[in-house]
């Protein structure tokens, strides 16, 4: 980290929130289920899936997460009613796994059944290290019973190969990211061309062993690593989906969509866009420098 991303990370705090919602801005829907529904259509115009993400994360109350699951049915009955090609994806610290495992088995199975009469898919995502068991145990004890769910693995974190061959043993659907949480070395690599290589090698042995996997990277370099494994495998474009977040790297995820590979694009909204947009940037500072060096050009 560059001495100006660790200046950047140590001032977000007292940063006006005009600004903050202006370098925030082309990576959120908004903050409503509508702003979010023109935005599905407007990528599914222009050739891309979605997946749908109500900010929030790391409730305080039972409250919170109730509304949320709410919401979440609110947003698959929208996606259906309107035909778009959107699934959804969860946080369970947004559905209350630190306030009780239990509950939030509960919330996300509410989430499962209605996803399933729609036909639709729901992702729960991974978060940071503490976490990783319990969400784990959770994806695994669902997973049982529905077939429209799957789960994330971060190439960060030392432990990855290890969870890898559990989903690999399940069929597990899985997306694969470089992981945005920062984490002790001891759990972590901290290198960037270590974390490349465990991400190719992770891919390797998802893809290998016939797992469909959503491909999450704005890294050139891996997109290419991708492109490699894909047709040294002789995969079929339905067998996996290349993944970006909504306003990074539109470029590059043209041009994948235009080498015939699908993608699907991750586009999250709520009323919660300050904090989140607070936690993400400060955890990573790199994209914050980024976004100022170019607000201040």
């Amino acid at each position: 980290m560059s001495p100006f991303d660790k200046v950047v990370a140590t001032t977000l705090p007292v940063v006006p929130k005009p600004l903050v919602r202006r370098f925030a801005g082309p990576y959120i829907a908004g903050e409503t289920l509508d702003d979010q529904i023109r935005v599905i259509e407007s990528l599914n115009r222009e050739g891309f899936m979605v997946v749908s993400g109500i900010l929030g994360e790391f409730v305080s109350r039972q409250e919170e997460s109730e509304e949320a699951v709410a919401d979440y049915k609110k947003a698959l009955d929208a996606i259906a009613a309107q035909k778009l090609d959107s699934n959804i994806q969860v946080k369970p610290t947004h559905l209350g796994l630190k306030l009780d495992k239990e509950f939030c088995y509960q919330n996300i199975r509410t989430i499962l059944e209605h996803a399933k009469t729609y036909e639709n898919f729901v992702r729960m995502d991974m978060e940071d290290s503490p976490t990783i068991d319990d969400t784990l145990e959770l994806y695994l004890r669902l997973h049982e019973e529905f077939d429209n769910f799957g789960c994330v693995i971060q190439a960060r974190m030392r432990r990855s190969l290890d969870d890898v061959r559990r989903l690999v043993n399940v069929g597990a659907n899985v997306r694969l990211c470089k992981g945005v949480y920062l984490e002790p070395r001891e759990h972590a690599y901290t290198d960037r061309h270590i974390i490349q290589e465990n991400y190719t090698m992770l891919l390797d042995e998802l893809l290998s062993a016939g797992c469909y996997v959503g491909i999450a990277t704005h890294d050139e370099l891996l997109v290419w690593e991708a492109y490699r494994l894909i047709d040294r495998l002789e995969l079929e474009p339905h067998q996996y989906e290349f993944q970006m977040l909504h306003g990074v790297e539109r470029e590059l995820r043209t041009i994948v969509r235009d080498a015939g590979h699908r993608l699907r694009v991750a586009v999250p909204y709520g009323p919660s866009w300050y904090p989140y947009s607070i936690r993400r940037l400060r955890n990573n500072p790199e994209i914050t420098g980024y976004v100022l060096k170019s607000i201040f050009k």
